[in-house]
């Protein structure tokens, strides 16, 4: 077993190891090393953009691969590999939405950001920590890779506009956002560049743009109870001790021990 990697196992970050945007636990932390131990390999996949999931984590695992911004950041051993942005004319079909509607926004470019919206939304306290990167007007980036909208009470109105563009569209109605990525970026999309295989991962998620990687997935995992536990294998609630236990139980069901049994 020494030196090969059993399995693959994928992590959403958010609502699924860890919460309320705090860095993961040690008990987190402690589970994820333990799985690597018995020779699998860790893998995270985020709608966070890179600049923005390298905080959440351990030093430690900040080297690990990468999916970023729900597939169009990937990144291995510390360096970003690739980046998708939007095409010129959807990014300004975007840029239209946003002025038509006045909507607050979160946009990413491959590093910096422009963002409008209010500082007391969650997810302001998720961007940037480290200060690694810059805040910009929206006007000063010129490759958009990634885009969150704050709707209000114009969601129906502004889902109708988007979903005439080639983009994918996750919206998440807990936190009264639509994310916004290219056609044909997701989370699979962006594992599969990596060299991940269908049928050899196990996924953890809890949302919609987890959807793609269960489908793919030899073994998936919903926590909590969105409407995408109906695409997963398995399902635990939204409590650490319940992740953490799954996480033991699926480490040492792919374990070199009986890794050559039908299971």
């Amino acid at each position: 077993m020494k030196g090969r990697k059993i399995m693959k196992f994928v992590f959403d970050l958010d609502g699924t190891i860890c919460f309320k945007g705090k860095p993961l636990s040690e008990e987190i932390t402690n589970a994820l090393d333990a799985c690597r131990r018995l020779g699998h390999e860790v893998i995270f996949a985020s709608a966070r953009p890179i600049r923005d999931l390298l905080p959440v984590l351990p030093e430690s695992m900040r080297k690990y691969p990468m999916v970023g911004g729900n597939g169009a950041f990937i990144a291995r051993d510390g360096e970003t590999i690739e980046v998708t942005a939007f095409t010129t004319e959807v990014a300004e079909a975007i840029r239209q939405v946003i002025t038509a509607f006045q909507l607050p926004y979160l946009v990413d470019s491959h590093w910096d950001y422009a963002y409008s919206g209010s500082e007391d939304h969650p997810i302001y306290k998720n961007i940037d920590p480290l200060k690694a990167a810059k805040k910009v007007a929206l006007e000063d980036i010129r490759d958009i890779v990634k885009v969150v909208l704050f709707p209000g009470d114009y969601l129906d109105a502004v889902l109708s506009e988007l979903q005439k563009l080639p983009v994918c569209l996750y919206e998440h109605t807990s936190e009264n956002i639509v994310d916004i990525s290219p056609y044909g970026i997701d989370k699979w999309n962006g594992l599969s560049k990596l060299g991940v295989e269908a049928g050899e991962f196990i996924a953890f998620g809890n949302d919609a743009n987890d959807a793609s990687m269960f489908l793919k997935a030899k073994e998936s995992v919903c926590v909590g109870g969105h409407q995408v536990r109906e695409m997963a294998s398995l399902q635990v609630a939204s409590e650490e001790a319940a992740v953490i236990e799954m996480l033991d139980m699926l480490s040492e069901k792919y374990s070199g021990n009986i890794a050559n049994r039908n299971t």
